[in-house]
């Protein structure tokens, strides 16, 4: 009887002592709930990409991986140069998509993907303005000759056309009149990248041969040599110029006004700046050229499974705002424009004097033209 009763007490024991270890572990264990109620598809879909740097930190930021991950996506990528990319489209070991900074390079990367006979579907989800950072000393200087006004505090309008025949002209900042608050004995030039190598740099070279063309696209061959054998030595007079996009802002930001009175970029990059150090320096204001060119940061998917994703990109509200805080211009102007305010910089909300960039094959050949001036 005692063996009985012994038995009975241990075995109610266990089931006290059983039952209480499952209510903790109950309580701090992770609930697993079904893709139904996590909002995430069962099946994530993984997908390989090559990205330019424009667009390296919009993917590391842990909510874009979030909402993508939300929507179905795994997405690994590895950055490297636009203009390198078209190499890559080759059967067999071409990426899921590529994400290239430019038309130019998208166009290259499906020209190239075309002849190795990979199909390819492209996307714009969002693009920026090309536009010049500059100091509001230089501002007033150019200002007080006729070259540009402020269109509103802290923004300028830049008249494109008269500075690069200025530049051509081999004019010097302490030539100018009034030029007190930037008197120096060195020529004016814009600040830009290396041609040869980076696509913000054969943007202003387009802006640039649009202005030596009377106003016009340079759209054939023979004017397209000419006008790029003019403005070679708008890059060769620059001296040694960076290669990676941000090479001549981090020159604007940390020389300052003695080394870089004007350097060209993408808005987005003063904008992304101004987010992360919610403002600018006082000094510190944007010109935009008139007029100017948008660059469209294109989406090239290589794969089928890829198509998905450049749709979310260009149409998900998420992941737009993300873009959009990341200082790309979407379609949302307003959200744009909330995200800038926010970030304490002014901005031209909206851009009526822009311009096209001549073809792919007459870009390639004024690219080539000023390379070719470089390297003599």
């Amino acid at each position: 009887m005692h063996k009985v009763a012994k038995a009975l007490i241990t075995v109610a024991l266990l089931a006290l002592f059983g039952g209480a270890a499952w209510l903790a572990f109950d309580r701090t264990a992770p609930a697993t709930l079904p893709p139904a109620l996590t909002g995430r598809p069962a099946q994530a879909v993984d997908l390989t990409g090559l990205i330019a740097l424009d667009v390296e930190p919009y993917f590391k930021d842990p909510r874009v991986i979030e909402a993508l991950a939300t929507k179905g996506f795994r997405v690994s990528v590895a950055r490297i140069g636009s203009r390198e990319m078209a190499a890559r489209a080759l059967p067999g070991q071409a990426p899921d998509f590529f994400f290239p900074s430019g038309v130019v390079a998208a166009n290259q990367i499906a020209d190239a993907a075309g002849k190795a006979g990979i199909p390819t579907t492209a996307y714009s989800p969002f693009y920026t303005p090309m536009v010049i950072a500059s100091w509001r000393p230089v501002a007033q200087v150019l200002a007080a000759n006729g070259l540009a006004r402020e269109s509103q505090p802290g923004v300028w309008a830049l008249d494109f056309g008269q500075l690069v025949a200025g530049m051509l002209a081999r004019k010097r900042w302490n030539q100018l009149r009034d030029a007190q608050a930037y008197n120096v004995n060195k020529s004016i030039l814009v600040s830009t990248t290396d041609v040869r190598r980076s696509n913000s740099a054969a943007m202003y070279l387009a802006l640039v041969t649009h202005a030596m063309n009377g106003g016009e696209v340079v759209a054939d061959r023979a004017t397209a040599r000419s006008v790029a054998q003019k403005a070679s030595e708008l890059f060769k007079r620059q001296g040694y110029q960076e290669n990676y996009v941000n090479g001549n802002f981090d020159d604007y930001v940390s020389i300052g006004m003695g080394k870089t009175p004007l350097a060209f970029i993408y808005e987005n990059q003063m904008v992304s700046f101004a987010l992360a150090r919610k403002g600018i320096a006082a000094d510190m204001v944007l010109m935009y050229p008139q007029p100017t060119l948008f660059n469209k940061v294109v989406f090239v998917a290589a794969r089928d499974k890829a198509k998905a994703l450049g749709e979310a990109l260009a149409s998900d509200a998420t992941l737009l705002r993300l873009a959009a805080e990341h200082g790309f211009r979407i379609g949302d102007t307003g959200t744009f424009m909330q995200v800038a305010r926010g970030a304490g910089l002014a901005v031209e909300e909206r851009l009526t004097q822009v311009v096209d960039p001549p073809t792919f094959d007459l870009m390639s050949e004024m690219i080539d033209v000023v390379a070719a001036e470089m390297s003599r």
